[in-house]
């Protein structure tokens, strides 16, 4: 069986001050015409479809069209909601959009329920578990500690026991939107941190065939049978290097896999500059980039006037400045932005308490820090979700 692995779409999402929406609707188009083209027979989509929970009716849009045209080709897909969608909203007419070969799973309680596709070898079982924020359903699987590894390895538990009532030989395959140990962030990924941890190892998800994970914006090779197929299109700059792609996957008759990467279209490159802003007006070897999607960092010691202008008269499609000064020997080490720079809220915290104080934390009070943080992204996880459909 052929699979067309696929993530993170984020319809709706703009690039700084750009307007996605187009090269959205162009990387559909290139997702269509793969599917046709390489004869795949079924698409996985590992969640974050939308880029937050109520979308913009130009996204809605754009995924109705997806969907329509994957139907007409005939070609299952099966979907799973990430920690950006509203799996409520994603999943409403799921049972309806299911009869034309588009399956929905965005609830918690249908881990274990699979999609069942055949080919000549036999059945394929397609398990999809969206994102599960763990205070959220630690209830339904059961968990005493509400962490990402607890929820993921009893949401796998059901699809183990699941496998193991089917016919011996029957193949599976796990979509899943979770940061698992190995695999590298960007900066445009939402934080999902519980307790100070975010990744799981990637042996929660032993004995299944593959594993198509989302959430990553960065494609990703986790193992041979785990990967990440990362974002189609880049969503910060921290992504300037990734190469966007797809993943295709051949799963042979003993469930074996073999992958071949797919690139998708680059509406335009991204480019990282850095140094006075006379310098790079001059460089000649930044002639390259006067096409692409620039952030420029200036290093000059004295703010120049009219940066922005003077950078887009040569690189048009500046849209990031940004100020890194040379300091002298007697001007301090850094700012206070940049000390800050890389820390999480926790960290900030535990610094903060330092200062006031002249202690740190000891580790009960670190316990209760790491707990407020968490309810408060909770909170706003779950008010996001709900807010708009009457939750609240």
């Amino acid at each position: 069986m052929r699979l067309l692995h696929t993530s993170d779409w984020h319809l709706g999402r703009a690039f700084h001050r750009v307007n996605m929406l187009g090269a959205q609707a162009a990387f559909i188009g290139h997702l269509v015409d793969t599917v046709r083209e390489r004869e795949v027979d079924a698409v996985v989509v590992s969640g974050d479809v939308y880029d937050r929970a109520v979308p913009p009716l130009a996204a809605v849009e754009l995924y109705d069209d997806a969907l329509h045209r994957l139907a007409d080709l005939g070609v299952p897909t099966v979907m799973i909601s990430g920690n950006h969608d509203s799996a409520r909203r994603l999943g409403v007419g799921a049972g309806l959009i299911g009869r034309a070969g588009i399956h929905l799973r965005t609830e918690a309680a249908r881990c274990g329920e699979p999609v069942v596709l055949a080919d000549g070898h036999g059945d394929v079982a397609f398990y999809g578990l969206p994102y599960l924020e763990p205070a959220l359903v630690k209830g339904e699987f059961a968990v005493e500690k509400a962490g990402h590894e607890q929820v993921l390895a009893a949401a796998m538990e059901r699809v183990r026991a699941d496998l193991a009532e089917r016919p011996a030989g029957t193949r599976s395959v796990v979509l899943a939107h979770a940061f698992v140990t190995g695999g590298a962030p960007s900066d445009s990924e939402r934080d999902i941190t519980v307790g100070g941890v975010a990744a799981v190892p990637a042996g929660v998800f032993d004995g299944v065939d593959y594993v198509a994970l989302g959430h990553l914006h960065g494609s990703q090779t986790i193992s041979e049978r785990v990967r990440y197929s990362g974002s189609p299109l880049p969503y910060s700059f921290s992504e300037a290097d990734h190469r966007k792609s797809m993943w295709l996957i051949d799963l042979a008759a003993d469930g074996a896999v073999t992958a071949e990467r797919l690139d998708c279209p680059v509406p335009r490159p991204l480019a990282r500059i850095r140094g006075d802003l006379e310098d790079l007006l001059a460089d000649a070897s930044l002639t390259e980039h006067e096409e692409s999607w620039v952030e420029a960092t200036l290093t000059d010691a004295v703010r120049p006037d009219d940066p922005m202008a003077r950078l887009t008269d040569r690189f048009p499609h500046t849209l990031s400045l940004l100020f890194d000064p040379r300091r002298t020997e007697t001007e301090p080490d850094a700012s206070y932005a940049e000390r800050l720079k890389g820390r999480d809220d926790h960290e900030i915290a535990e610094d903060f308490v330092t200062h006031v104080r002249g202690t740190g934390p000891d580790e009960d009070e670190r316990m209760v820090l790491r707990a407020a943080f968490d309810a408060v992204r909770t909170d706003a996880f779950e008010n996001e979700v709900h807010e708009r459909e009457g939750a609240r």
